[in-house]
């Protein structure tokens, strides 16, 4: 049995970026079968997630409505299988020997979120067709 991925998506006030990335994540891996699950958090947490994600979201099925940016914790990025930082340095809080990969270069999702919505869900599906490869046993 293949060991299940917990990703950590991190961007400053995990209200947008990581957000986005998580839920997309958690979506399509399962519908691929994918053993994995993705959390978001930001070191200055927004309040609330604005509206243009929510509304963003809702419109494809994902409903966020309810739920609030949560803190960047060490002890969460400890239970990470891999990192993705949305202009974040995490490297004074991840742990030893646990990959974090740079997405600096995501357009703002307050300039225009499907812009920002294209650039994550493609970003994410490369993500899991690649840990999907490293998990998949060679026949």
């Amino acid at each position: 049995m293949r060991a299940p991925h917990a990703i950590a998506f991190v961007c400053l006030h995990g209200a947008a970026k990581s957000l986005i990335a998580a839920e997309y994540c958690n979506r399509l891996a399962l519908q691929g079968g994918i053993p994995l699950a993705a959390t978001t958090s930001g070191p200055e947490p927004d309040a609330e997630i604005p509206q243009q994600v929510i509304d963003g979201l809702l419109g494809e099925g994902i409903d966020v409505r309810g739920k609030r940016p949560q803190r960047l914790s060490k002890d969460a990025l400890a239970r990470a299988t891999h990192i993705v930082s949305f202009g974040c340095d995490l490297t004074a809080l991840a742990p030893p020997g646990v990959a974090i990969e740079r997405w600096d270069d995501c357009p703002a999702v307050s300039d225009d979120y499907a812009v920002a919505r294209r650039f994550i869900v493609g970003r994410v599906e490369a993500l899991l067709r690649r840990l999907h490869t490293e998990t998949v046993p060679m026949s």
